[in-house]
């Protein structure tokens, strides 16, 4: 299973990205990243970890895309990949334009998947 820990539905997802998942020989699976107060402590972090990385490997992964609050996806992507779990994090091209309507400047922004890079080479 391609366990996709973001909140980024697979099903949102560009035909060259599905296609880069499909190629570690499983399928997609969404396991909807939470919200994380920004008042939590590092304690509270640390027990929400330790609850994801049980769910996720509960799923019997074969990798893990992890993308999301930042100590919290840290957390999850080190407890995953002290099991020996493969985790990875989406790259993209992000492209920006600017334009101004009304004296007011707005931005279109656009992501094009590029790869999955590990978080730690094998």
């Amino acid at each position: 299973m391609f366990v996709n820990f973001s909140n980024h539905p697979s099903d949102r997802w560009s035909e060259e990205q599905l296609a880069a998942a499909r190629e570690f020989g499983c399928d997609v699976y969404d396991m909807p990243f939470p919200s994380v107060d920004p008042h939590a402590t590092c304690d509270a972090i640390q027990v929400m970890a330790r609850v994801y990385v049980r769910r996720i490997v509960s799923a019997a992964p074969c990798v893990v895309l992890c993308q999301g609050e930042y100590t919290l996806a840290f957390a999850v992507a080190m407890g995953l990949m002290r099991l020996g779990i493969t985790v990875v994090a989406a790259c993209s091209k992000r492209c920006v334009r600017e334009y101004y309507d009304n004296g007011t400047v707005n931005k279109l922004v656009k992501y094009r998947f590029i790869q999955f890079r590990d978080y730690l080479p094998h």
